[in-house]
């Protein structure tokens, strides 16, 4: 007796979460809020509680970072931070097939049947920006100019229409996903940046608002200073004059910027000293710190940035004497 053959096979798609890696900002005890920041911070929640895309634009040190997280604490959702890279695709961005599931079941109860089924199901994994449209969070994607502008195509129509194009998932029906009304978007860049950047399509920069940072104002940086160190004001006032008037020195304007300040404070504060112009010990870290780009800044051939710091940190701390001279006495 013959069997009969019965052959059922199913294929479909299975959507799944990438996982919940969102961060709920909380407000730090080193944030300063000073007038400019107040005022940034309310310029940009007017945009975003509008429904508009915030593009916060500035060279390195002006705080496009911990400004972002800051507004986007305002808002009271969770974030999800993404960061650009050159390396990644839209399917970095949106999500792409993580492999298949395969179940099969052979059915011989009745004897002179035979029964197969095959069922096939597609895994396919939501990545950040997915995630953060289905979810009405809020999007921080830091240096978004450094991935290629192919990869931010998916945007597009995020900000604009509302809706995420998901290609691979139209077999399914979950071609298209509507964005919650609460997802909000804030992106950084660095316009002065050269290595390791795109050229932003205009599609893009046009649907966006940016809020174009500058460099603290000598209060502000101050009060960064004393509050991301701990040193008194006094020596703060000193750290900030030096690197404020090496800022405008060279060819370079943007440097150094306020992390120079932030690092000297936390070095001398770890040493339990003070900003004072009798101290080699300062001498030597201002030296370190802040003759970052020495080679660019010569005279004659020779760099001059070594010389410039010791004059004016003698400008702001009093008489010193050139460093190397404190040295050999410190030897003798």
């Amino acid at each position: 007796m013959s069997k009969n053959a019965v052959k059922v096979v199913s294929m479909s798609i299975v959507r799944e979460s990438a996982g919940d890696d969102s961060v709920k900002p909380e407000p730090s005890d080193s944030f300063v809020l000073s007038p400019y920041v107040e005022q940034l911070t309310e310029r940009a929640l007017a945009y975003l509680i509008a429904g508009y895309p915030v593009h916060f634009s500035g060279v390195a040190g002006t705080g496009k970072t911990t400004l972002a997280f800051h507004v986007a604490s305002k808002l009271g959702r969770s974030v999800t931070l993404l960061h650009g890279d050159d390396e990644f695709g839209t399917s970095d961005l949106v999500g792409k097939d993580a492999g298949y599931r395969k179940h099969k079941l052979i059915d011989n109860y009745i004897h002179s049947v035979l029964k197969t089924e095959e069922e096939m199901k597609t895994l396919w994994v939501d990545n950040r920006l997915s995630t953060a449209c289905e979810r009405g969070e809020v999007l921080i994607y830091d240096e978004f100019n450094r991935s290629r502008p192919e990869a931010n195509n998916a945007l597009l129509s995020v900000l604009s229409e509302g809706i995420l194009n998901l290609p691979k998932l139209r077999r399914s029906g979950e071609g298209y996903m509507a964005v919650h009304p609460e997802f909000r978007a804030i992106f950084t860049s660095n316009p002065e940046e050269y290595a390791g950047v795109h050229k932003t399509q205009d599609a893009l920069m046009d649907r966006l608002i940016t809020i174009h940072l500058e460099h603290y104002d000598r209060d502000t940086e101050i009060m960064i200073v004393m509050k991301k160190s701990g040193l008194p004001r006094i020596d703060s006032e000193r750290i900030v004059d030096i690197v404020r008037e090496l800022r405008s020195f060279g060819v370079n304007n943007n440097r150094p910027t306020i992390r120079a300040g932030i690092a000297i404070g936390r070095i001398l504060a770890s040493q339990n000293r003070r900003a004072r112009a009798e101290d080699v010990f300062f001498q030597m870290i201002c030296r370190d710190v802040l003759a970052t780009d020495t080679a660019k800044i010569t005279r004659g051939g020779q760099p001059v940035m070594m010389q410039k710091v010791e004059e004016v940190i003698r400008k702001f701390c009093g008489s010193v004497k050139p460093t190397r001279e404190k040295v050999k006495e410190d030897r003798q």
